[in-house]
């Protein structure tokens, strides 16, 4: 028999929809119920964010938190990214009942992909050319996954753009840049590369032929 909602958490699921559409499609709202993790939401609007729906299960980072008992304080303004690739800024606020229990969970994920492209091109439209140009190069970093992922970000974050929005050229523009500075003489680098290009291993190694073919 299945255990009914609280009354505190069906209170809550008019503001879910009342959230949304105060902050736009872009804002996805959820509200979990924690007495079943495995069919968890109960409510949610804008579930294209994340591509989640009504009954989908809480994410693997929402269980740890609440397996290690980090429910005491609500967790503001974290960062986060799809399996696409886009940015989010998210929240989440433990819902209790009048013992203190925690019952549930009200969560904003919100895409800031959009913002990002925005605040690249403003930036550059009022880059001038006074501004002195410091290359920021890490030369205290010791550890080999480190090193990669400083080459990485650096390399990507030159091109304005979150991932979800890149294209293929795009795409082999970095791994290409990438290789021009060694990146992929670390070891592990293909994969990592891929996981957040979020491609596969293989199209590493394509885009990494098609730069062999134009650079002959």
């Amino acid at each position: 028999m299945e255990k009914s909602l609280h009354p505190i958490l069906s209170a809550m699921i008019p503001i879910v929809e009342g959230m949304a559409k105060t902050f736009g499609k872009n804002c996805e709202v959820v509200l979990h119920d924690l007495h079943n993790y495995k069919s968890s939401i109960i409510a949610i609007e804008n579930g294209h964010v994340t591509g989640r729906s009504l009954g989908s299960p809480m994410t693997e980072s929402g269980l740890k938190a609440i397996q290690r008992g980090n429910t005491k304080e609500n967790i503001i303004n974290y960062t986060g990214k799809t399996t696409d690739g886009r940015i989010l800024k998210s929240s989440t606020m433990f819902i209790k009942d009048e013992t203190g229990e925690v019952i549930g969970s009200l969560c904003i994920n919100f895409d800031m992909s959009a913002l990002m492209v925005a605040q690249n091109a403003i930036g550059e439209m009022m880059q001038t050319e006074n501004q002195d140009k410091v290359e920021s190069t890490s030369y205290s970093v010791n550890v080999v996954n480190d090193v990669l992922s400083d080459i990485v970000s650096n390399t990507i974050n030159q091109l304005g753009k979150p991932i979800a929005y890149m294209n293929k050229e795009e795409k082999v523009s970095i791994v290409k840049k990438l290789n021009d500075q060694g990146a992929f003489l670390i070891k592990g680098a293909i994969d990592y590369v891929a996981k957040v290009l979020c491609v596969s291993r293989y199209t590493i190694y394509n885009y990494l032929d098609e730069i062999k073919v134009y650079d002959k």
